[in-house]
């Protein structure tokens, strides 16, 4: 059996194909920063994690011990200026890396690039992963270079991108690259051609465009969105004088998706985007059904949000240069100041109510105090360039290590004791957020609520206090309103059972 390493395996992408890769037979080695979160994956027990990162050599060479094949799905969109140069060094690494190990194969997946075009003219996002292909197909390793525009499945950026401006502007003044022709192609068929790769012969060294099998201009595909979601036609207005920049931020005011990933994705959609040829098909034929329809991938990928199966979503990355500090009062924690806010609350109910009510907090259900003041914290976030609120939940229900969670990342969960969030929102300095489900001496449930923040500086001590007077109403309200939560669950459940 073959081992394969995936990189990127917390990402939109890697996520997904881990288990395709275990279903087509190969042994699976992911490599992440930070391993905790693949641990509550479905997969997870089926496959080799090792932590490290794509820039650090050591580490990475301990990953690529005995790989056959090796799947390089990272990027840095949206790390800052600097995000090129990142994506060139850590492409660098990673080919010296598979060449003095002894890989067989790498397998990139990558962005298209206009025929004819200048590199100097493309968006600095296409002219990154442009580079990173180049880098790799001269590494020495044989490689594979899939070039896919845009990628439509359930929790992709482009498609909910895609969604939310079609599902919220039935009219709307839209940037020129609306007209822009595309070559949109479904998830399910990128990770047959990703997994089909695993076995190209070893003279295959070249990049190769996939697509699906339509060609549409954005504005028509907003159109047929519109129409598969059973939606009224959209009245689309297109203007020459919205800069990308200008576009981010339109596309971040209706959309989950921040102005940081936005701005890259829109940039992107300025330049044609339509396969050249189709010569993958001679090495992977193409899967069974033929090649996914946009109509189809609209439709499979809507039912899986109403479904709540979504597996993996655009924000499962983590957030570009989030911090991955230890929780302050943890043994490595290197100290300094640290404010907390703790509240504690005897609920009437069995502590699995309480817990239903923990692992369903945030999204649509709110986070229990004072909706204004979290949806101006939310609004002014995204503002300021962060996430907001508008990342919602993966899931309905259930929480896994590493989903984001609105303006939150979860860090630690223990299943009917512990919810650990890390905020990823903008601020002066690091704060998380513990939620807890337990008993007293006495037996009695009891809610368990703990607030940290370790600020930067003087503008970290500046904002705590600036937002004290708030907490009684904020938090005070939080930990009321989820026992009262919980109370009405556990009655209803009651009022069931008899």
């Amino acid at each position: 059996m073959e081992r394969v390493l995936v990189t990127g395996a917390t990402g939109y992408i890697g996520g997904r194909l881990v288990p395709e890769l275990l279903a087509a037979g190969y042994a699976v080695r992911c490599l992440a920063r930070t391993p905790g979160k693949l641990r509550d994956h479905p997969w997870a027990g089926r496959v080799e994690t090792v932590q490290g990162d794509v820039t650090d050599p050591r580490s990475l060479g301990e990953a690529l011990e005995g790989v056959a094949v090796a799947y390089y799905l990272v990027h840095a969109l949206g790390t800052g200026k600097d995000f090129e140069e990142t994506d060139r060094r850590a492409a660098r690494t990673f080919a010296a890396c598979a060449r003095e190990a002894g890989v067989r194969r790498i397998v990139y997946l990558g962005g298209p690039v206009p025929e004819g075009a200048d590199e100097r003219t493309l968006s600095p996002h296409l002219r990154s992963r442009s580079e990173v292909g180049r880098i790799l197909l001269e590494s020495g390793v044989p490689t594979a270079v899939l070039r896919a525009a845009v990628i439509m499945g359930s929790g992709s950026a482009s498609f909910e991108m895609l969604r939310y401006l079609t599902e919220r502007l039935p009219v709307m003044v839209t940037p020129s690259w609306v007209r822009t022709r595309i070559q949109p192609i479904a998830v399910r068929d990128v990770l047959h051609y990703l997994v089909g790769c695993a076995g190209l012969p070893d003279g295959a060294n070249r990049g190769f465009d996939i697509g699906g099998p339509d060609v549409l201009t954005y504005r028509q595909m907003m159109q047929r969105y519109a129409r598969v979601a059973a939606l009224p036609r959209r009245l689309i207005l297109s203007v020459p004088v919205l800069t990308p920049g200008l576009s981010s931020h339109w596309v971040g005011l209706v959309t989950p998706v921040p102005a940081a990933i936005a701005r890259p994705l829109a940039e992107s959609l300025r330049h044609e985007a339509v396969v050249k040829e189709h010569d993958i098909a001679r090495f992977v034929p193409d899967p069974p059904d033929g090649r996914t329809g946009f109509d189809r991938a609209v439709e499979l990928a809507l039912r899986r949000v109403r479904e709540a199966r979504v597996d993996t979503r655009w924000s499962s990355a983590s957030v570009p240069g989030a911090p991955s500090d230890p929780l302050p009062t943890d043994p490595d924690w290197a100290g300094g100041s640290l404010y907390t806010d703790r509240r504690q609350r005897t609920v009437d109910a069995p502590p699995e109510a309480l817990w239903e009510v923990i692992e369903g907090i945030g999204g649509e259900n709110g986070w229990y105090s004072f909706p204004l003041a979290w949806a101006l914290r939310g609004r002014l976030d995204r503002l300021s360039g962060g996430v907001g609120l508008r990342r919602g939940r993966r899931d309905a229900e259930r929480l896994r290590a590493g989903d984001s969670l609105d303006f939150w990342r979860v860090e630690e969960i223990e299943r009917g004791r512990l919810l650990r969030l890390r905020a990823e929102m903008r601020l002066p300095g690091l704060a998380w957020l513990e939620l807890r489900s337990g008993r007293d001496a006495v037996g009695r449930t009891v809610y368990r609520q703990r607030a940290l923040f370790h600020p930067h500086g003087l503008a970290g001590h500046a904002y705590w206090w600036s937002v004290a007077p708030f907490h009684a109403v904020v938090f005070g309200g939080m930990a009321r309103n989820i026992a009262a939560a919980a109370r009405e669950r556990a009655g209803r459940a009651a009022a069931v059972g008899r």
